[in-house]
């Protein structure tokens, strides 16, 4: 049985891909009164005015020319390749659109079993249809006569596809995170604190933390269960709550919203700890071990620049709904419904404040 825990990575991705420089742009915050950067600040090397010409002006930061609007993408895969026939699924695909300025932006996810038309791509031999939207990376990372696949590959296919049905011309940076790290982060993080809306029930975790034991296709004894209310969680929880889908009243679509709210109290505890300092910084970077892979035409540290003024409380979470889809009585699929297809258009058309001032609901509060 596939390990779900690919689905949640994500989470730990929205803190490290786009803030993995974090601590350079506290520090740029930190020091921006002060006429000389710290030796020991790791913006030393980017602010340091050229000897030769002391009244010279400072070079540019990396990223100081970002300016917005942005569009990021943060996937979830399965990249471990342990079993027979395997290929990677993006099995959370979360957006983020940074608003012009760089001091505002939404997130908002995409049903993994949304029903999309791919377009062709001749690289993995891949002849384009209609096809689940987690199922690009596998399609785009097959390597033709060969069984190795190709990451690289399959997130450009899975960009393309995204592209295509959103409306959105550019995706100017991503990251995917296979299923390690995310506990590990949020323990070095000290647990993360969030809002827990709706009794939450785990499908796979007793409650001391232990794997509920496997009894034919469904698991058996006591369950972890997430009350609403303010919580503290550690690793293992944040885990555990982000991957249950099972038992809530909107299934999947609660599921998104709850990785949402995680991506949020990450970011929020992130930016709360002295992440100017490198040691500290650098101790994040390793609890996720070699499970994020990023991509882009630009280095993180350029987009962490870009996004200093960009905190927990400017991002708006927005909540994306739809239905299935079917035919003779099988199930293809998720599609979205008219509301979360205009917003598409909205983010697309540079119109997004406006259309949600129409629409309040699709706002995720808390």
């Amino acid at each position: 049985m596939r390990n779900s825990k690919i689905t949640w990575a994500v989470i730990a991705g929205v803190v490290i891909a786009v803030l993995t420089g974090l601590g350079v742009a506290i520090a740029v915050n930190r020091d921006s009164g002060s006429t000389a950067a710290s030796p020991s600040s790791p913006v030393t090397e980017n602010t340091a005015v050229p000897s030769a010409s002391p009244s010279a002006a400072p070079a540019p930061s990396p990223g100081a020319d970002l300016t917005g609007p942005l569009d990021l993408l943060l996937a979830g895969v399965d990249t471990r390749n342990s079993e027979p026939d395997w290929e990677p699924h993006s099995d959370a695909i979360m957006l983020l659109h940074v608003e012009a300025g760089l001091k505002s932006a939404y997130l908002y996810s995409l049903p993994r079993d949304l029903r999309v038309q791919m377009p062709a791509f001749k690289k993995a031999g891949f002849p384009g249809g209609k096809h689940k939207i987690t199922e690009a990376m596998a399609y785009g990372s097959r390597v033709p006569g060969k069984s190795t696949k190709n990451i690289q590959n399959g997130y450009e296919l899975l960009t393309r596809t995204i592209s295509n049905y959103t409306g959105i011309k550019t995706i100017q940076a991503g990251a995917i995170l296979n299923f390690g790290g995310l506990d590990n982060l949020v323990d070095e993080l000290g647990g993360i604190d969030l809002t827990i809306d709706q009794k939450v029930k785990s499908r796979h975790r007793q409650p001391n933390g232990k794997l509920r034991p496997l009894s034919g296709h469904d698991f058996s004894g006591p369950q972890a269960v997430y009350l609403p209310g303010k919580r503290h969680l550690l690793g293992w929880q944040a885990l555990d709550y982000a991957r249950q889908r099972y038992g809530l009243p909107n299934g999947d679509y609660d599921r998104q919203r709850h990785q949402r709210q995680m991506v949020k109290a990450i970011l929020d505890k992130a930016l709360g700890q002295d992440l100017s300092d490198a040691t500290k910084l650098q101790s994040l970077v390793t609890a996720l071990g070699k499970s994020l892979v990023t991509f882009g035409g630009r280095q993180p540290v350029e987009y962490a620049y870009a996004l200093r003024d960009l905190t927990a409380a400017s991002i708006t979470s927005v909540q994306l709904d739809g239905s299935g889809v079917g035919s003779g009585g099988g199930y293809l699929g998720e599609q979205l419904n008219s509301e979360a297809r205009g917003f598409l258009t909205a983010v697309a058309g540079g119109k997004i404040a406006a259309y949600l001032k129409a629409h309040p609901k699709m706002v995720n509060k808390g």
